[in-house]
């Protein structure tokens, strides 16, 4: 009897597996590519992209400001409050807006002079990804991320130069500007 009942056993299980796998795989074949935020009607939104038919899924940056320099270089346009990441080529990999601190650079020419993985901000929040590249009368000036994603307006009482990005923008800056690497200020 109990090698009758062990048999048993092993199939029950072994046909529970073999169901659990079968859930597991139509879940997965079943669930969409990209999970959209749900709106509050309880549907999903779209992904927003380029669009139906275009061949070109990666949306195009802004145009790089002239006379920001050649090569490889970071550019930040104070009026704009824009940011480009500009490979060797001088074409834009990326662009993307940021919020700008009380203390901004002068325009000119700068390079990378620092970074650090995580510190606190001068706004007493946790920030990631900061790339230094100016002082100005005492106040270091850098582009960095918010890790709760903020980018709050800072307070015009306080002499900061925390230059805020979103936490992606902020990794692709972390990549591309590595010490060294030369910042273009345009007005």
């Amino acid at each position: 009897m109990p090698a009758r009942s062990s048999t048993i056993v092993t199939a029950l299980t072994a046909a529970a597996l073999a169901a659990v796998g079968v859930l597991g795989y139509q879940a997965a074949a079943s669930a969409p590519d990209t999970l959209a935020p749900a709106r509050k009607d309880g549907h999903h939104s779209a992904p927003k992209g380029p669009a139906e038919g275009s061949k070109d899924k990666t949306p195009r940056p802004a145009a790089v400001p002239e006379g920001s320099g050649e090569g490889k270089r970071v550019v930040y346009a104070l009026g704009a409050k824009r940011v480009w990441l500009v490979g060797g080529d001088g074409k834009a990999v990326r662009s993307y807006r940021v919020a700008p601190s009380t203390v901004s650079p002068p325009v000119g020419t700068y390079a990378v002079t620092s970074r650090s993985v995580s510190v606190t901000g001068s706004d007493g929040k946790a920030i990631e990804h900061v790339v230094r590249f100016a002082s100005v009368d005492g106040v270091v000036v850098g582009f960095s991320a918010a890790v709760d994603g903020s980018t709050p307006k800072p307070d015009p009482s306080k002499r900061t130069g925390g230059i805020r990005e979103t936490r992606d923008d902020g990794k692709a800056m972390w990549e591309f500007a590595v010490r060294g690497v030369k910042v273009v200020v345009v007005s």
